[in-house]
């Protein structure tokens, strides 16, 4: 039986090694952790997320709706797992963050064909090899895929958010309500009035930050952006962002609030919730001291504080093909966000198209065509067009599928036919034993 060596147990690794290993295909899976842990991670277990428990948007008039149900219908582990450790949150896809790494691991572990290396790699293996290391490879490994390729990464910066418990929360100055009250109301909305909100910017945007080696404004990820790199891009920013109240009623006054911050359930228990779109790299103490300013976490209880991170990625466009693949050596391959897409659902997306072609290269049957008039194909054509002169990472956005034949006016209804021939291509393509 061929081996094939996947490298990280992150998302994409994780849903590589499945996939590969579904198709029986034997697999080496090394994972640094538990032996050597990033400042990011904080559990042993495969698929941690270190950013938001939210893999976004479930409609498909989304695009990420869309990608996560073309991967559904393929038999995806990480939406397997996500459906089974779903927390409530209106119209996304949010998980137990603990569940969900959990049931991961335990079916990667359990899984004949693969093999669990607990070892860190200082450097490229020989093919057939598929790495995704992801955004916090290690030193040593990130330094041999530089000199493997011959030239440097690109990078930017992304954060975390802070973690509270549910119990600190003062309700009396806070309400259950999902935006436009889709689905339940799964989320809690602290509002500030005018006043509370000028004041608290003025705080965040003085307030102290941690140092982050090599951390520029410029080098931030738009889709991740701490809220004090926002709030220096002028008063309102935040209020049109993290903070924007549309779609929303506080109940004391039957009026919209002036600016909203919302927190989102982040365990199965509903003890700890998230600060949605908080990510900062502010220090410890002043996150405590400025995110309190908001009336309903006065007495927060902080179990988490955000954090900081440097993100890694390749400059894919001239180095990979459209199966992620070394445009030089088709056995090498690469999965996850150091490709340059960006997001969890994008994440194990790449690792199941690099793994299913992987499988039919070693196997000897023809590589899965995935056209651009899907999500997935979509992503893939992205990260490998010579023709980009400026790369940057990318989620999933329905500007990069094909568009139709036809012109449909309402923004919304032109979506979702984009979808639905998406989705017909997929199930055709499962049809045929992709």
């Amino acid at each position: 039986m061929t081996k094939v060596k996947v490298v990280g147990a992150g998302l994409a690794g994780s849903e590589a090694a499945w996939q590969l290993a579904q198709r029986g295909v034997a697999v080496e899976l090394y994972e640094m952790k538990p032996r050597k842990m990033t400042p990011a991670h904080h559990a042993d277990t495969f698929a941690e997320l270190v950013c938001s428990n939210s893999f976004r948007g479930d409609r498909l008039e989304n695009a990420v709706g869309l990608l996560k149900e073309e991967l559904r219908r393929l038999g995806s582990l990480i939406l397997t797992c996500a459906e089974a450790t779903r927390v409530e949150a209106g119209g996304c896809l949010a998980v137990d963050r603990q569940g969900f790494s959990q049931m991961v691991t335990e079916k990667i572990r359990s899984h004949p064909n693969i093999t669990v290396v607990e070892e860190e790699l200082t450097r490229v293996p020989e093919g057939p090899v598929i790495i995704a290391t992801g955004p916090l490879t290690s030193d040593a490994l990130s330094e041999a895929i530089g000199a493997y390729f011959g030239e440097d990464y690109l990078h930017f910066y992304d954060a975390a958010a802070p973690l509270v418990t549910a119990e600190s929360v003062d309700m009396t100055k806070a309400w259950w309500q999902s935006r436009y009250d889709r689905g339940t109301p799964d989320y809690v909305n602290c509002s500030m009035n005018k006043e509370e909100y000028d004041a608290f910017v003025r705080e965040l945007i003085s307030a102290q930050e941690a140092e982050v080696h090599g951390f520029e404004d410029k080098n931030v990820f738009e889709g991740c952006m701490p809220v004090e790199v926002m709030a220096r891009r002028g008063p309102d920013t935040l209020r049109f962002g993290p903070l924007k109240p549309v779609g929303l009623i506080d109940p004391a006054t039957g009026k919209e609030p002036y600016a909203v911050a919302q927190l989102r359930q982040d365990n199965s228990a509903k003890s700890i919730y998230n600060l949605v779109g908080f990510q900062t790299h502010l220090k410890f103490p002043e996150q405590k001291r400025v995110f309190s300013m908001i009336p309903a976490l006065r007495n927060a209880e902080f179990v988490r504080y955000g954090v900081m991170h440097r993100n890694t990625f390749l400059q894919s466009p001239k180095l990979l093909d459209r199966f992620y693949r070394d445009r030089r050596n088709p056995l090498v391959a690469f999965a996850g966000q150091m490709t340059g897409v960006e997001g969890y659902v994008e994440s194990a997306a790449s690792g199941f198209l690099a793994a299913v072609a992987m499988a039919a290269q070693v196997q000897g049957r023809p590589l899965p065509e995935f056209p651009k008039e899907t999500a997935i194909g979509a992503l893939s054509l992205y990260i490998s067009d010579e023709n980009i002169t400026h790369f940057q990472p990318m989620n999933v956005n329905f500007s990069i599928i094909s568009p139709l034949g036809q012109r449909i006016r309402k923004k919304a209804e032109k979506n979702l036919a984009i979808a639905n021939r998406s989705l017909a291509i997929i199930d055709r393509m499962v049809e045929a034993g992709i």
